[in-house]
């Protein structure tokens, strides 16, 4: 697949690259939601072995969110895919977030899934206490499919014992964001 760059009216979805790691690092060294603890990174080093991983994603599984004016990466979208369908998330800054961008990025990237991938399904999963993932799940067009109680554990009680959350699982098809976005 050839580069992948998607622009908006204040970003460019592209590709990592190198010069990304001291704003990657800023991304994940206090990691503000549960889900992505796991990639908590302790230094820029290994926040430039991370992005030097990512600098050679070809499919469009992970890519940088960047300010258009700067090139300053700002946030991520990824995707996992099986077939048709589509499991995606979004990671921003946090000094980015309430700004739109989420929703600018996130828009981006489900046109280009379902225009370029083929995606015919997409759904994202979120935990029941982030409401502002669950807004841009809403505001993109996304129903609430279900709830899943006690579903996962990312982090863990001052004891050691997993806690729980619940999971919200939102989901669009390939109509209904045609009906949506290309009306």
């Amino acid at each position: 697949m050839q580069d992948i760059r998607l622009n908006t009216q204040r970003l460019v979805i592209r590709k990592f690259s190198q010069r990304d790691a001291q704003w990657y690092f800023q991304l994940l060294k206090d990691p503000q939601v549960h889900c992505f603890v796991s990639e908590k990174l302790e230094n820029l080093s290994q926040a430039e072995d991370k992005v030097e991983q990512l600098s050679k994603i070809e499919d469009g599984s992970e890519l940088a969110v960047c300010l258009k004016e700067t090139d300053e990466l700002i946030g991520t979208v990824f995707g996992l895919w099986e077939g048709d369908t589509f499991s995606v998330c979004w990671n921003f800054r946090s000094d980015f977030q309430g700004k739109g961008y989420a929703y600018e990025a996130a828009e981006a990237y489900l046109d280009f899934l379902f225009e370029q991938m083929n995606a015919r399904r997409i759904y994202a999963y979120v935990e029941d206490d982030n409401r502002s993932s669950q807004r841009l799940c809403e505001k993109l067009g996304m129903r609430q499919e279900g709830i899943f109680k006690e579903f996962i554990s990312f982090v863990n009680q001052p004891d050691g014992t997993p806690i729980y959350e619940n999971t919200m699982q939102y989901a669009i098809l390939k109509k209904e964001w045609d009906a949506k976005h290309h009306a």
